[in-house]
């Protein structure tokens, strides 16, 4: 059965389509090859909820501007699915604008605290470390050592303060209740939010219809294993959540159908996992000698850095798996063979 899209043209800047009672998309642009983000109002009484922010550029913060004075109430939440960008890059300035407290789950809440701060494991230096043993060239890492993390210029300012978000825990909006679901492997603790009596959920980054979320390893968790992490979020949201329900992701178009594109991810995974083992057959292949693998493209820099946390999640997967040994060179480069089995 393939993914229903009722709602096929996406709001221009700067105007609201209600997609049920009370729950309202808008799209803003971004300066990446995803160059959009949906978000979302939800009415509130005689106030509004906001989930997810948008990136921090003038235009948008102009977008977001003309959106507000059309509300006819308060912003009484401010509600972010995870700590990446695209969706907290905005949430001080609309702190600032609404006076709105900011919801979050503690994992993406203090998760931004250390990228932007770049301690704890997190940031450039540890990042081309990290991709250093897995074997990045000397001229990547480089790039990578110069341009730095980004996060900081990506995300001005950081809010101090936070209401937090549970796994389970019901929010009462406009007097129903949004049950909070929590999802791993994209970010460390996702935020979706489904609310049962208007057959919504609002996935976030966990479940999109066209693409697959970027999965990463960071160099703080160099062990993790993500990719299992997510396969498994999905498939709890699969049990979860009814098939005629209407997803509302953070890029790409609404749709309904989430068993069939749970199914479909685990499929489009599992042919790369498969990929790699084979690639993996004659040879032992660290992760940047994958990447042609997994990807098959020219990657820029800022690709690249989501294609080697890609890749290194496959193949932790592979390996906790059993279906790949590590090795580390005498230059302390990690590479893969296959098990046979």
């Amino acid at each position: 059965m393939a993914l229903h899209f009722p709602h096929s043209h996406p709001p221009a800047a700067g105007e609201m389509t209600e997609l049920a009672p009370g729950v309202y998309w808008l799209r803003m642009p971004l300066p990446f090859q995803l160059d959009h983000i949906n978000l979302w109002l939800l009415r509130d009484g005689d106030g509004w909820v906001i989930v997810d922010t948008g990136f921090p550029e003038d235009h948008v913060r102009e977008t977001w501007s003309a959106i507000l004075d059309k509300l006819d109430g308060p912003v009484n939440k401010l509600i972010v699915t995870h700590f990446h960008p695209d969706h907290l890059g905005l949430a001080t300035w609309l702190q600032e604008q609404t006076g709105a407290p900011l919801w979050m789950s503690s994992g993406e809440f203090l998760t931004a605290h250390v990228v932007w701060n770049e301690v704890g494991g997190h940031g450039a230096r540890f990042m081309v470390e990290q991709f250093r043993q897995h074997g990045l060239d000397a001229e990547h890492l480089a790039k990578f050592e110069k341009r730095g993390s980004g996060y900081r210029k990506a995300v001005p300012a950081l809010p101090d303060y936070y209401n937090r978000l549970l796994a389970g825990d019901s929010v009462c909006i406009d007097g129903r209740n949004w049950k909070i679901l929590i999802g791993y492997g994209h970010a460390p603790e996702h935020v979706a939010l489904y609310c049962v009596e208007l057959g919504v959920l609002i996935s976030g980054d966990m479940l999109l219809p066209r693409i697959s979320t970027n999965i990463s390893v960071f160099a703080a968790t160099p062990e993790a294993d993500a990719l299992r992490w997510y396969l498994d979020s999905l498939d709890v949201m699969a049990q979860e959540i009814p098939a005629e329900t209407l997803v509302l992701p953070s890029h790409g178009l609404p749709f309904t159908g989430v068993q069939e594109r749970v199914g479909a991810l685990h499929a489009h995974h599992e042919e790369r996992l498969q990929a790699l083992e084979a690639s993996c057959e004659q040879a032992p292949k660290s992760a940047a000698e994958l990447l042609e693998t997994l990807f098959n493209r020219q990657l820029d820099t800022h690709q690249t850095m989501f294609a080697m946390g890609e890749a290194i999640a496959h193949l932790n997967y592979l390996e906790q798996d059993g279906r790949l040994l590590r090795h580390c060179d005498a230059e302390g480069v990690i590479r893969y063979t296959r098990t046979g089995h």
